[in-house]
């Protein structure tokens, strides 16, 4: 099976060669892969090499010219590195553009701390009116790039993994998607997190939610979800601990309720090893969720 990042470049040069308002903005990462549509589209395809801040601001100048602009490179370099001209060249300007990552919490653990980014989901969302759609599996990349690039002049944050699950879901850039019924609490898995959520919870009599879209964050079904459970909910993310959980207690604002959130911890990890080294040392294998959403649990029944 292909990655969502390998996906990306065949993806994009068929929306180029499908939409004329389509352009795609890099800064050297993944230009290899734009040849092709490069020379079909001269105008639309700009590399301009590492220069990240650039790359915000070139797209902000394709967005003024009535252009759709995609943006992409590591999430380090997309998000963290030229963070005030995503504040201020999008969001000041209310301009729209999709801003699309690769290699964002230990993705590539080669490259060190500076290529790793768990804190970019948390710190778009100190922005106004930013989507972030945190796809799975490479079918549903495609289907939410699609989406992204669809949504008018809205702005919009795709993080792209090499983790996946096995399976790929039906996912509409909107609303969660319940995977397992249960009664013994919630639990939300985002993105690549949801086979070792599943092995984790099985068993359990827990509610499964499954969530590619997590900003605007979908209220709606996990109201449903705690009405029919107890209202315990778990957040398993693949980026900084904790992220969502204050979305989800204004959720559930007016009912008794705890959330516990799971994710990357803050601690730097320095030596870099494997990606499942990481995933392990930060306790999201599905040994290690089984071990911390049955006592959270267990301690809400005691209480």
């Amino acid at each position: 099976m292909d990655t969502m990042r390998e996906r990306f470049a065949p993806v994009m040069t068929r929306l180029l060669d499908e939409d004329p308002r389509v352009a795609v903005v890099l800064a050297e990462i993944g230009a290899a892969d734009f040849g092709e549509a490069l020379r079909r589209h001269p105008d639309r395809v700009v590399n301009v090499g590492i220069r990240e801040q650039l790359l915000i601001g070139a797209g902000a100048g394709l967005a003024l010219a009535g252009l759709r602009p995609v943006m992409h490179t590591f999430a380090s370099f997309l998000v963290e590195r030229p963070f005030e001209q995503v504040k201020l060249d999008f969001g000041h300007q209310g301009l729209g553009g999709v801003l699309v990552s690769a290699a964002a919490s230990f993705d590539w653990p080669a490259g060190g701390f500076t290529h790793m980014a768990p804190g970019d989901v948390a710190l778009l969302d100190t922005l106004d009116g930013w989507t972030v759609h945190v796809p799975g599996h490479p079918d549903e990349a495609e289907a939410l790039l699609r989406h992204a690039v669809a949504a008018g002049d809205d702005k919009v944050y795709v993080r792209l993994s090499v983790q996946s699950h096995a399976q790929a879901r039906p996912v509409d850039g909107r609303r969660f998607l319940t995977v397992r019924e249960g009664r013994a609490g919630v639990v939300v898995a985002v993105g690549p997190t949801l086979d070792a959520v599943l092995e984790a919870t099985e068993g359990l009599d827990v509610a499964v939610l499954y969530a590619t879209t997590v900003r605007p964050f979908d209220a709606a079904s996990l109201r449903w979800a705690a009405d029919v459970a107890r209202p315990d909910v778990v957040l398993v993310e693949p980026y900084l601990a904790g992220t969502s959980t204050a979305a989800a207690n204004d959720a559930l604002a007016d009912l008794p309720h705890r959330v516990l959130g799971l994710g990357v911890g803050r601690r730097e990890l320095r030596r870099y090893g494997t990606i499942e080294e990481h995933v392990a040392a930060h306790g999201l294998d599905a040994r290690s969720l089984r071990d911390r959403i049955g006592a959270f649990l267990a301690a809400g029944t005691v209480a």
